[in-house]
C-alpha cells in the first residue's frame, strides 16, 4: 500500500513524462520495433534524469509499471529495488512486455542484480512467448557482461538452450540467441573456445535462424581483436 508522498511522487513523475511527450519521436521509435501503444516518445536520457532523482523506492516502481506507460515502466526498472524483487513479480511484469527496450532495459537494470537471476533466465527460455524467451536470453547475456564471480560451468548450462532455440525464426528470438553466445564467448578463454565448438553446432542445423546466429558469433568470437583480448586477460589472472 503506497502512503502519500509515494503517491505524491509518483503523480509528479507521471505529470513530467507527459510534459516531455514527443510525438514526432514516438513515431520514430515505432519504425524501430518499439511498441507505439502508451507510448509518449521521452528520451532515455530523460527518463534517466527523473529516476535518478527520484531515487530508489520500490513501491514507486510498481505504481510506475501499472501505470502501463512505456517510459514509466522503463523508470520503474530505474528505481526498483533489486532486494525487494521477487520471482512472482519478474513473471507478473514479464508477461506485460511488448517491446524489445523495456524487455532489454528491465534484465540490464533490475533483473540480473537478483539472487535468482540465472534461475528465472533458464525458466524463460523455455517459454513460447517471443518477448518473454528473448529476456531469457537477453537476461543471460546481461549476467555474462557484468556477473564477474559466475563460474564457467553457469553459462555452460545454457548450451543447450541456446542449441535448442537457434533456429527460431523470430527476430527478438534469434537476436538475442546471438547476443548471449557472443557475451559468454568473450569472457575468458575457456568459454570462448566452448562457444565457438557450440556455435559451429549451430551452424549445423543449416537453418536461416541458425546460419545468421553462427555465422555472426563465429566472426567475432574467432577475430584477432577478442583472441588477443582473451590471452591478455589470462596472463593476468594469479596463477594457483
Amino acid at each position: 500500500m503506497a502512503d502519500i508522498e509515494t503517491l505524491n511522487k509518483y503523480t509528479g513523475l507521471i505529470n513530467s513524462l507527459k510534459a516531455l511527450a514527443n510525438t514526432d519521436n514516438a513515431a520514430g521509435m515505432n519504425r524501430f520495433g518499439i511498441s507505439s501503444t502508451n507510448t509518449l516518445g521521452v528520451s532515455v536520457k530523460d527518463i534517466r534524469h527523473l529516476a535518478k532523482e527520484a531515487g530508489h523506492n520500490h513501491t514507486l516502481a510498481l505504481l510506475l509499471w501499472d501505470s502501463g506507460i512505456h517510459e514509466a515502466r522503463i523508470m520503474a526498472s530505474l528505481i526498483a529495488e533489486s532486494r525487494k524483487v521477487s520471482q512472482t513479480e519478474m513473471e507478473s511484469w514479464v508477461k506485460d512486455i511488448d517491446s524489445w527496450d523495456i524487455c532489454d532495459l528491465c534484465c540490464n537494470n533490475l533483473w540480473s542484480k537478483t539472487s535468482f537471476a540465472f534461475e528465472q533466465a533458464l525458466k524463460w527460455t523455455y517459454r513460447p512467448e517471443e518477448y518473454i524467451k528473448r529476456a531469457g536470453f537477453v537476461l543471460l547475456t546481461t549476467l555474462a557482461v557484468h556477473n564477474k564471480k559466475a563460474p564457467d560451468k553457469k553459462f555452460i548450462s545454457f548450451f543447450p538452450r541456446l542449441l535448442a532455440e537457434a533456429s527460431d525464426e523470430r527476430n527478438y528470438v534469434k537476436k538475442a540467441v546471438n547476443w548471449a553466445l557472443r557475451q559468454i564467448g568473450k569472457r575468458n578463454l575457456s568459454l570462448n573456445q566452448a562457444a565457438i565448438t557450440l556455435g559451429e553446432e549451430i551452424l549445423a542445423q543449416n537453418t536461416r535462424s541458425a546460419r545468421f546466429i553462427a555465422t555472426d558469433a563465429l566472426r567475432e568470437l574467432k577475430s584477432p581483436q577478442v583472441q588477443k583480448r582473451l590471452a591478455i586477460k589470462q596472463e593476468k589472472q594469479p596463477h594457483s
